[in-house]
């Protein structure tokens, strides 16, 4: 199945990979979000559970082992064309420990970097992306 005009909505996962008190960004290479900063994460294949997915994503994209740790929150992103759906993903996203490996952009990712929370604002993430990104670090901070 295509991911653009769906039959149904696509599961997507992601990963929210916080270390050093900074978070791992992806720049897309593909549609959606094609050149866009975002969190590194894409489509669960049939038969994956969600945690494999998360890895499996993260270390294409990213060339990162890192461990899930707790899910940070459930959406919908519904992207229209006129009244017709071009895209619907259903994603999930991971509050990721990270275990091992050199970071280094692959699969379709064009660039990756580990961003202070500060800095955020200069990457023009999508508000959901922030707004994961934020409630991340206070799941962290409170299991600490």
């Amino acid at each position: 199945m295509g991911r653009e005009y769906p039959k149904q909505p696509l599961v997507g996962v992601g990963g929210v990979v916080i270390d050093r008190n900074r978070v791992l960004l992806i720049r897309r290479g593909c549609e959606p979000l094609k050149g866009e900063w975002s969190l590194p994460g894409g489509l669960l294949e049939l038969g994956e559970e969600l945690t494999a997915g998360v890895r499996r994503e993260l270390l294409e994209e990213t060339g990162l082992e890192v461990e899930p740790i707790e899910g940070i929150l459930a959406f919908d992103r519904i992207v229209r064309e006129g009244v017709r759906v071009k895209y619907h993903y259903v994603i999930v996203d991971y509050l990721c420990r990270r275990k091992r490996g050199r970071l280094r952009p692959a699969s379709d990712v064009v660039d990756a970097r580990w961003v202070r929370r500060k800095e955020l604002p200069q990457y023009h993430l999508t508000d959901m992306a922030t707004a994961v990104i934020v409630q991340a670090f206070g799941m962290l901070k409170r299991r600490r």
